[in-house]
């Protein structure tokens, strides 16, 4: 299974938005990742379409998640950027050719097809059971609690990060 490179964007925004005190202009989540502003909008645009972050109008404005990060799961932010469809469509390969095997004998999918649905069905159930709650925890053991202190700090402007 490939993902697209929208996925892991959007799921760093959503770890990042964790922390945030307050609204997250588009601009400053581009500038924490060195990522274009107009790619990373793309990627805030699915989730927001998916319901999964708002965006707050006014000076003090930006993007806030929608719910609790423990209630967005790591699969909702990969359907809201690459979609729901399965990774593997068949398209009845058994019924093409010289030895084709006629439509009434394909009453069910053929073991290719029932191995990688089984195959998705578990990849989804994985990312089912992870949400953003988890991901920011797990950046909190890989690197120390001030790495996403540190963010929250550097969110909150150039000052509060010692950036001045």
């Amino acid at each position: 299974m490939k993902l697209s490179g929208g996925v892991e964007w959007a799921l760093h925004c959503c770890v990042v938005l964790t922390t945030a005190a307050q609204p997250v202009p588009a601009a400053r989540l581009a500038e924490l990742h060195d990522v274009s502003g107009s790619y990373l909008a793309k990627q805030l645009q699915a989730l927001s379409r998916a319901g999964l972050v708002t965006s707050v109008q006014g000076k003090a404005g930006g993007y806030v998640l929608t719910r609790a990060a423990e209630q967005i799961t790591v699969l909702d932010v990969v359907t809201a950027v690459d979609g729901a469809q399965p990774a593997f469509v068949c398209t009845e390969i058994r019924q093409r050719g010289p030895l084709a095997s006629p439509p009434e004998a394909c009453t069910r999918p053929c073991a290719i097809a029932r191995a990688m649905a089984d195959a998705d069905a578990a990849w989804r159930d994985a990312l089912r059971a992870m949400s953003v709650a988890d991901l920011a925890r797990s950046v909190d053991e890989d690197y120390g609690p001030a790495t996403l202190a540190g963010v929250r700090a550097w969110l909150g402007g150039p000052d509060d990060a010692g950036r001045g």
